[in-house]
């Protein structure tokens, strides 16, 4: 059952209560991630959901640590390009102490100067970790492609120098700007009592009086371009997408149907095509990123270096023939799948904790599994023709490529009229 609240400072607290659970999971999200950075400040957001964890005026770091295995619990946290979320997870009848532990490191840590410095060692480590793991950085090189090197084209680890530029009043700087009622949202799910989970939510939480203003952006602009970037690799990584749809939009069904047909899924189209006839790749998979404003549906894969070209060319005439040869019985498999993979999830209570969190962030309200099951119905075969039309045949595409490849390689692959290929050089991990 799904009730949405409010604590007495105005922050919207949203819950889901499964009485056939044993576990409850509580999470304070906060409407700030890498895109609201500052390039010289790129990071930060990251940076300060690691310091939550550093000690509070109660608890040293080692006191937390202890007390949440002794409950048998998990207390963590996450930052993306839109948001930063701190949860705990616990047993149904911990669920006070959960939300004690929980509301201390997010209301009372004090961020030791010596545990900053210390950090920042750990989390450049973090950074050469993603950089030498390139099936994971060609999606920051392609987030960089798209957007940019500023808002939603930084990396949410942030780089090297800005990290390493990070001090104590920065953090209580970027906490005074987004850390208040405005940009707050709680969720939680599981098994637990509403009004208790309140009434210690409003003991804990409601000294927060702290305003905070929302940063409007402008939309930005998806760039057509490609770029290359050298390296010598066993592999070569390739990214391309084009322009999709921001969370908000009416199409967010019909492109997460087509992103399922095209590449999501084992029977999608380019698992079958590349992987198991060619046997062209081991990795090979589209996906959907959205935000407030924008998004785009893109294609990775990872590949040898003497059939980069020819996967590539796959990947594109694939997306370019779907709106004309895309079949009933493709969409009504996607259906299925879809419905399948959103009823699996709500077993898990922190999926169900994260779905209603970012309802309430990017609609303002809740959608009932009866109401989402319908609108996937409603998609008809038109609908889904048309959206690959406009986001395929008439959209901006970009590339990234990682690897031992040439930049001339990859002339003309995406149409005449990009830009030509890029060659990048990074500092960063030699890129």
């Amino acid at each position: 059952m799904f009730t949405k609240r409010h604590l007495d400072n105005g922050i919207p607290v949203v819950m889901e209560q499964l009485k056939n659970f044993r576990s409850v999971i509580v999470g304070i999200w906060v409407k700030v991630g890498a895109r609201n950075e500052a390039s010289e400040k790129n990071g930060i957001s990251h940076f300060l959901e690691h310091m939550f964890f550093k000690g509070t005026r109660r608890r040293s770091a080692t006191d937390i640590a202890i007390l949440i295995d002794s409950l048998g619990g998990d207390l963590n946290a996450f930052t993306s390009r839109e948001n930063t979320a701190f949860y705990v997870k616990v047993l149904d009848e911990y669920i006070e102490r959960g939300i004690e532990l929980l509301t201390d490191i997010f209301m009372h840590s004090t961020f030791p100067a010596e545990e900053v410095e210390k950090e920042k060692g750990v989390i450049r480590e973090e950074i050469k970790l993603v950089e030498d793991t390139p099936d994971d950085y060609i999606h920051d090189l392609f987030s960089r492609t798209v957007w940019g090197d500023m808002g939603l084209g930084q990396p949410v680890l942030g780089k090297q120098e800005t990290v390493k530029s990070f001090t104590r009043d920065d953090l209580t700087s970027h906490i005074r700007k987004y850390y208040g009622t405005t940009d707050t949202v709680i969720a939680c799910a599981g098994n637990f009592d509403p009004d208790t989970v309140l009434h210690h939510l409003n003991h804990h939480l409601g000294s927060l009086r702290r305003g905070s203003e929302p940063e409007i952006f402008s939309p930005p602009c998806f760039r057509q371009r490609v770029d290359i970037y050298p390296k010598d690799l066993s592999e070569t990584h390739i990214c391309l997408g084009v322009e999709g749809v921001p969370h908000p939009s009416k199409d967010r069904y019909a492109v997460a149907l087509l992103n399922s047909i095209l590449g999501s899924s084992v029977s999608s189209r380019l698992f079958q095509e590349i992987r198991e006839k060619k046997g062209y790749a081991y990795s090979i998979y589209s996906f959907v990123s959205s935000y407030i404003d924008t998004g785009f549906l893109a294609v990775y894969a990872g590949t040898g270096r003497k059939k980069a070209v020819a996967v590539t060319e796959m990947i594109i005439r694939e997306m370019q023939n779907l709106h004309a040869t895309v079949t009933d019985e493709e969409l009504r498999r996607a259906k299925d799948q879809m419905k399948g993979n959103i009823v699996l999830g709500l077993e898990s209570t922190s999926n169900r904790m994260q779905s209603i969190a970012r309802q309430e962030i990017y609609y303002g309200r809740h959608f009932s599994l009866k109401e989402i099951m319908k609108e996937i119905e409603a998609v008809s075969m038109q609908h889904l023709k048309d959206l690959i039309y406009r986001l395929v045949n008439q959209g901006r595409m970009s590339m990234t490529v990682l690897g031992p490849v040439r930049e001339e390689d990859f002339k003309g692959l995406i149409g005449e009229s990009c830009a030509a290929p890029h060659k990048k050089q990074s500092a960063a991990g030699g890129y």
